[in-house]
């Protein structure tokens, strides 16, 4: 099975992220111009922590808060989980399946270098299925 470096090769290594100091409803208009479901959260450079959709739900909506009164560090998921470029598919979706999350960022000598989400993954075993199908196809046909 392939890694996440086979991942980020594909779809790049564009990463997206918002100060902790941001407001929530900053970080809500960037997910929305970029169509994500998650930002990382930087500071000084350094990954701090992850923004989702999810934090929001729960931690602005749900307890009557306001989206432009709360800042990103408030509802952030600190102490981000992440993976490495070497980590394997299969790595991935056990973590993201037992830590219920949707995103990872990637860290190489703890430098953000990208971000794969669970659709990422799907997409790459897809794409994967049908290179082994057809390649077996060929070699059926001869």
């Amino acid at each position: 099975m392939g890694t996440v470096k086979n991942i980020l090769q594909t779809k790049g290594s564009a990463v997206f992220s918002i100060s902790p100091d941001s407001s929530v409803y900053d970080a809500l208009e960037e997910l929305e111009d970029k169509n994500l479901g998650s930002l990382v959260v930087t500071e000084k450079g350094k990954l701090v922590g992850v923004f989702t959709e999810r934090d929001y739900a729960r931690k602005v909506i749900l307890k009557g808060r306001s989206s432009k009164e709360t800042l990103v560090r408030e509802i952030m998921s600190n102490a981000p989980i992440f993976v490495r470029p070497d980590n394997t598919i299969e790595d991935c979706m056990q973590l993201m399946t037992v830590k219920h999350i949707r995103h990872l960022p990637v860290l190489e000598n703890d430098e953000l270098i990208g971000v794969i989400s669970i659709g990422d993954i799907v997409g790459y075993i897809i794409h994967e299925k049908d290179f082994i199908i057809e390649n077996l196809e060929h070699y059926i046909m001869g």
